[in-house]
């Protein structure tokens, strides 16, 4: 439990920098969208305050009025329960509200949060507050990887920050760590905040198995390459292979050879790739063919979370060999809220530990982020394990 000044508090860090990230963009960054799977920044900055505006403000603050009455509808993402939206797809064409608009409604809205729990609050709106915090820490890090993408496919390669660290070194030792057969128990189990997805503390019976300490790097990687790895359809699942050829994929997301030495682009910009650093923008398609070209296999999110506690994690999201499914006991919250996880639990691959992109105080060892198969967007890495 958090108290309300303390939430107060974390709700205004969390809101100052959700707009720090944004201080480097050029206000044409703002409204791109090269793809549906990214969002401009301009709707992730409106969307996050329409969350605190809909869900707090509209009904527990007293003679409330609305900042703008089409923002609903320009800033709902996948809430049916609400009402209209914008198509995802159509995110690109919203030239108006302007930038400076959209502001002007978080300071609004920022100002009106701060005004209602200037007071003590019940635990309800407590949580309520605690969920909107934590869905902006989410679009934070969807913020930051949907301006890489949006740079990172500009043809001049902008940096976006010479400051970012995306690519910390993985230059210890491998060793393999094993973990014997027994039965774990998996799920939160704290007073701290987590969601839905992760309740319903069950357990679960694992053989034994071994469990790299080391993220595969980018040299490594490049051996994959070099051994023809993209062109042995031995290696993928039908619907990888296809993807493969349909899309022509050669390397991970943001890799370009130039004059014969694999570069990648960077927030930072455009540089030759660092061998120890973890891999990172790869599918599951591609996790899954290296790891039997390696002739390990990915672990299961089980398995994982059973083992976090003996390596180093955080650096890269980490595919696992798990569907995402609900755990046992797993109820969906009533109303707009209960479509915030349980809807999506299907045809997608659970991913665990956090990334360079992950804000502070959002990572746990009973996270499950989860993503299509061929999403390679963020910033997802592998871990093997045998």
């Amino acid at each position: 439990m958090i108290l309300t000044d303390s939430l107060l508090d974390f709700f205004l860090e969390t809101r100052r920098y959700t707009e720090t990230l944004c201080q480097p963009l050029e206000i044409e960054d703002y409204v791109v969208q090269p793809v549906v799977d990214v969002s401009p920044p301009k709707w992730h900055l409106g969307h996050t305050t329409w969350f605190f505006e809909e869900f707090i403000l509209k009904p527990h603050a007293r003679d409330y009025r609305i900042f703008d009455e089409d923002f609903s509808f320009v800033f709902n993402s996948y809430y049916e329960t609400v009402g209209r939206r914008v198509v995802r797809s159509d995110r690109g064409n919203l030239s108006r509200p302007s930038v400076e608009r959209v502001y002007e409604y978080r300071s609004y809205v920022t100002a009106a949060i701060e005004h209602l729990f200037s007071t003590p609050k019940d635990q309800q709106l407590n949580d309520l507050l605690e969920i909107g915090i934590h869905h902006e820490k989410q679009h934070q890090e969807l913020l930051l990887t949907d301006i890489k993408y949006i740079l990172g496919n500009n043809p001049l390669l902008p940096a976006y920050s010479k400051n970012f660290l995306g690519h910390p070194l993985e230059d210890h030792t491998q060793e393999w760590i094993s973990v014997d057969e027994g039965i774990y128990e998996i799920g939160h189990d704290s007073d701290g905040f987590c969601y839905d997805n992760e309740l319903g503390r069950h357990k679960v019976y694992l053989h034994p198995f071994e469990i790299s300490n080391k993220l595969v790097t980018n040299q490594e990687f490049e051996e994959f390459i070099k051994a023809g790895g993209y062109k042995n359809f031995e290696l993928w699942h039908a619907e990888g292979w296809d993807w493969v050829n349909q899309n022509k994929v050669r390397s991970p997301q943001y890799w370009h050879s130039i004059e014969g030495a694999w570069h990648c682009y960077t927030l930072g910009g455009l540089r030759k790739i660092d061998p120890l650093a973890p891999v990172t923008h790869i599918s599951y398609y591609e996790a899954f063919a290296y790891a039997q070209w390696k002739g390990c296999r990915l672990p299961t999110e089980f398995e994982w979370e059973a083992a976090q506690s003996s390596f180093r994690w955080g650096r890269r999201w980490e595919w696992t060999e798990s569907a995402y499914l609900p755990y046992p006991y797993y109820k969906k919250a009533e109303g707009a809220l209960g479509e915030y996880n349980g809807k999506f639990m299907v045809n997608q691959k659970v991913l665990r530990g956090g990334s360079v992109a992950t804000p502070a105080k959002h990572t746990r060892p009973t996270y499950r982020n989860f993503f299509q198969p061929y999403l390679r967007w963020q910033f997802t890495g592998l871990r093997l394990a045998r």
